[in-house]
């Protein structure tokens, strides 16, 4: 008993020594993601057999590894790519098809040379056709918002300030009404924005379907779609990218309003964003879309390509109502 007691006693004591081996440290850099420099946004265009016009994909990277994106085609909403495969300076994706003709995917293949991207795109039916693509650039605008007097778009006449898009021009004041009649041309402010606060009204019948382009290239969706489930395709979305806050949609038929606010990326001295370019959209009083970044381009919906940087137009989508 003593002798445990003593052993005990000894080593409360004692200030214990721990000796400890200095770590040896090695520099291990990461290991390279295959494709790395294909993420990011780009600007495509398009050569068909028929046609010339834009498309948008996006590349972003999903864990150490994996590639994902997005991918905005001729027709439909922006959609979702689940892989984006890489091997060397090739790549290649797949989607399955939205409203296309055609039972296979769309595939996208091309190659990355000199910051640029190149390749095809073959259509569900099998139809191929080959792109170019760079960067796209950030919307650069100097300073803080100056807001300037309200003017109005719309005279309550006639046409004048608008143009048509590509197509037959159905569009038509009645009874001081700017009206669609039929599916034809989309309508084009001749007028050009940066920073603006846009109010409209509209009012669309049973089943109805159009859009406001917000500087040409991003859908302020205008739909019949009073009690369904808030979706970017459906009234109060940025269509294919931002899905409203909640649904203010009103009746068929009915008197509604949209006030929007857009406003391009603030930069500091440096050249480093500092506020990216957002969107808010009122819907008949209530906020659906909250100060929101916007990326991309809603799908192709005619001629011409609108820029991401400079002014813009506003445009009205002929959707056949």
């Amino acid at each position: 008993m003593r002798r445990i007691a003593a052993v005990g006693l000894a080593y409360s004591l004692l200030t214990p020594v721990v000796a400890v081996a200095a770590p040896v440290t090695t520099s291990v850099a990461p290991a390279p993601i295959p494709g790395e420099e294909l993420i990011g946004r780009w600007d495509l265009t398009v050569k068909g057999a028929t046609r010339t016009y834009p498309s948008w994909m996006e590349v972003k990277l999903s864990g150490n590894r994996a590639l994902v994106g997005a991918f905005v085609s001729a027709g439909g909403s922006a959609r979702p790519v689940s892989v984006v495969t890489v091997t060397g300076t090739s790549f290649r994706f797949a989607i399955p098809p939205q409203w296309e003709q055609g039972a296979g995917d769309l595939v996208v293949e091309g190659t990355l040379a000199n910051g640029a991207i190149s390749g095809t795109i073959t259509e569900p039916n099998g139809t191929k056709a080959t792109f170019a693509g760079v960067r796209a650039p950030a919307l650069v605008r100097e300073g803080v918002v100056r807001w300037g007097a309200p003017i109005n778009i719309f005279n309550g006449r006639d046409l004048t300030g608008w143009k048509p898009s590509e197509g037959t021009n159905q569009w038509q004041v009645i009874n001081g009404i700017l009206t669609n009649t039929r599916s034809g041309a989309n309508l084009i402010t001749e007028r050009t924005f940066t920073d603006f606060k846009l109010h409209v009204e509209f009012r669309v019948p049973k089943n109805g379907n159009s859009g406001i382009y917000l500087r040409g290239r991003h859908e302020l969706q205008v739909e019949d779609s009073k009690g369904m489930e808030p979706y970017s395709t459906h009234t109060g979305g940025v269509y294919g990218f931002l899905t409203p806050n909640t649904n203010a949609a009103g009746e068929a038929g009915e008197w509604q309003t949209y006030d929007v606010i857009w406003t391009a990326p603030v930069f500091d001295a440096a050249g480093k964003v500092t506020s990216p370019a957002r969107v808010t959209a009122i819907h008949n009083g209530v906020v659906v879309q909250n100060n929101f970044v916007l990326t991309g381009e809603t799908r192709y919906i005619g001629k011409p390509q609108y820029k991401a940087h400079g002014a813009s137009p506003i445009k009205l989508q002929a959707h056949g109502d």
